[in-house]
């Protein structure tokens, strides 16, 4: 069977690497708000079907990896508040409602973290999520923003300093939901 021609070949190929590249990080990326990794990959999954109808829409200069992880992040957060909704139904159905205490705690801290996330500086900011949510080396950040080492060190510093400052408030929930494991 011949394979048909695409519409937009350039279209097909950008998609097709930014998933094969991405695929995984994003779905450890939803993991950690949802914690259940089937439903991250499903999410990760929805948002790469949603981007290729959006594709020809976009503006030229997006910035693809971040468009995808910025939707990420948010469908993960969509996800956490419809079910929230859910089990709000069911509690005032009288249906028993499974044990959800430290899910919702959990997506009141990850809002939080995005939050103070999106209050760093752009540099700062993409340092941190290349390190902590694509678990990039230093060097490898260096490399890839054409940066010293120094200068990744500095702006991890940085963000770590900015991030515990805005979310010394939440240490309490921290330490719940660790006592939990």
């Amino acid at each position: 069977m011949t394979r048909s021609v695409p519409l937009n070949p350039r279209k097909e190929a950008v998609v097709e690497d930014l998933f094969r590249l991405h695929f995984e990080p994003l779905c450890r990326l939803a993991a950690r708000y949802i914690s259940d990794f089937d439903m991250a990959k499903d999410i990760v999954h929805e948002v790469f079907v949603a981007f290729w109808q959006k594709f020809d829409t976009l503006p030229a200069d997006t910035q693809y990896k971040s468009y995808l992880f910025t939707a990420v992040r948010n469908k993960s957060f969509n996800h956490l508040r419809d079910q929230k909704k859910h089990l709000k139904i069911a509690a005032a159905e009288g249906e028993t409602a499974p044990e959800t205490g430290g899910a919702m705690e959990t997506a009141e801290l990850a809002r939080e973290i995005d939050y103070a996330l999106n209050l760093l500086p752009d540099r700062c900011r993409e340092v941190f999520e290349l390190s902590r949510f694509e678990g990039k080396k230093y060097g490898q950040i260096a490399e890839e923003l054409a940066i010293s080492v120094k200068t990744v060190e500095g702006q991890m510093s940085k963000a770590l300093r900015l991030l515990r400052e805005h979310l010394k408030d939440f240490l309490i929930v921290l330490i719940i939901l660790l006592t939990r494991l």
